[in-house]
């Protein structure tokens, strides 16, 4: 069993897996509100009894990392996991230059395609794995190095940004696409190995500049969309598919139970029709449930 959180943080993102394991991973942060000392103070108390924790930033954009170093000060990054780039900002924020420190210490572990770390996706007799696999980006390809320069040039920062993958083996998988962008998406289909995922987070907060093509979407088959927060005229809903918006839900968590998702909303209000009734109680404001459709699965 392991649990994730979607924090509702603005047009920006947070999420925390409290895995099935000796691990503790975020997914990169925007601590700009008046939530902030109880978001950290909950990160905080679900990592304390884990030994290997990790921050994997997906792109440096200030909305995936802004309050970076309120978030080190009180739970220290000792690991963090990033896209190799040397990108710019004028101005430089706080928050980007605490992105740069760690980016650039000995705390830092580039992603890539494929890429390989124990305890993230190889596990031996001490602990078991995260289950986090890296889908991209391929620093070889040609439209990744376009998207770099421009990255790298202070230009652009979109897609530079990583695909990852979360596996539960005998249960749910779960992606994060960071803020790519359609057409970038399309381009680089066929270089990618994508499969059936249980849960996607919409790339861009579910903007329509990032809405996830359909050469992806039909190898993703995703049961579950979750869009993020931005205002409502900016989103692509997703036509034809499940999906769970933030905007109304809040703070979305998900508990992830052998071949079950149970969902819950910190919104008492919010409620959700097409999931199944389970009689959950976890945690507070159940809104229901997914029976995970059948995927073999390898990590966790």
């Amino acid at each position: 069993m392991s649990t994730i959180k979607s924090m509702s943080v603005g047009e920006g993102d947070l999420f925390y897996i409290r895995h099935n394991s000796d691990n503790f991973t975020i997914i990169d942060c925007n601590l700009l509100g008046e939530r902030d000392d109880e978001i950290i103070a909950e990160i905080k108390e679900q990592s304390k009894e884990k030994s290997i924790s990790r921050f994997i930033s997906t792109h440096p954009d200030e909305d995936h990392y802004a309050g970076i170093e309120k978030l080190d000060k009180k739970v220290p990054i000792s690991n963090f996991y990033v896209v190799k780039n040397k990108a710019k900002k004028d101005p430089e924020t706080k928050s980007f230059k605490h992105y740069c420190q760690l980016r650039d210490s000995e705390k830092s572990f580039f992603i890539e395609k494929g890429c390989k770390r124990k305890w993230m996706n190889i596990k031996d007799e001490e602990r078991g794995a995260a289950g986090i696999s890296i889908l991209w980006p391929d620093t070889e390809n040609k439209f990744f190095k376009e998207a770099l320069y421009e990255c790298n040039a202070g230009e652009s920062y979109n897609n530079v940004s990583a695909v990852i993958r979360y596996s539960l083996e005998g249960g749910a998988t779960v992606m994060w696409l960071g803020d790519l962008e359609t057409e970038f998406m399309d381009n680089v289909a066929d270089s990618i190995n994508l499969t059936k995922t249980t849960i996607v987070f919409a790339a861009h907060h579910g903007r329509k500049s990032g809405k996830i093509p359909d050469s992806w979407l039909k190898k993703l088959d995703p049961q579950i969309i979750v869009i993020g927060e931005a205002p409502s005229r900016h989103l692509n809903y997703y036509t034809g598919y499940e999906k769970i918006t933030q905007n109304m839900a809040g703070d979305i968590t998900m508990d992830l139970d052998d071949d079950k998702v149970h969902f819950y909303s910190s919104n008492p209000g919010y409620s959700h029709k097409s999931l199944t009734d389970e009689g959950q109680s976890k945690f507070p404001n159940y809104i229901g449930s997914i029976t995970v459709e059948t995927e073999y699965t390898l990590e966790d």
